[in-house]
């Protein structure tokens, strides 16, 4: 019951350092990003298993974790405030061709981001042919050219 507890906890711990941590961290990785997640993994595993590396620990932790993922799944696909709150809202960082800085800052976003986005998504090659930019819930980058373009 111990392993289950631990799961439940560290669970809610890293989704919640995640969420804080925001969109853009899980969107794109960086070679710093990912020696980071390395790092978080292998300190989570040790911190769920402790000193029982028995098999069927290890399967009770997976049948966890994969248990409170369907749980959440559901609860997001039943619940409108539940989904936004544990998966977020779209943010546009760019309406009618103006930057939102706060927006972008929030995010972590920046205009060389959204040309870059403009760029590999529209073909576009300069930050005044964006009409909309939106940084979805899974960090990418979503771009509404300005008519003409």
């Amino acid at each position: 019951m111990e392993s289950v507890i631990r799961g439940v906890i560290v669970y809610s711990f890293l989704f919640l350092i995640f969420r804080v941590a925001g969109k853009r961290t899980l969107a794109q990785t960086s070679p710093f990003e990912l020696i980071l997640l390395l790092i978080i993994s292998e300190t989570t595993q040790q911190a769920m298993v402790d000193h029982d590396h028995s098999i069927t620990n290890a399967f009770l932790l997976i049948m966890t974790l994969v248990g409170l993922s369907i749980v959440l799944s559901v609860i997001k696909h039943r619940s409108r405030a539940a989904s936004r709150w544990l998966e977020g809202l779209p943010v546009l960082v760019m309406r009618n061709g103006a930057w939102d800085r706060e927006a972008g800052d929030n995010t972590r976003v920046d205009p060389s981001e959204v040309v870059a986005a403009a760029r590999a998504k529209q073909g576009l090659e300069r930050l005044d042919e964006v009409k909309h930019a939106v940084i979805e819930n899974d960090g990418t980058i979503s771009i509404v050219p300005r008519a003409g373009h």
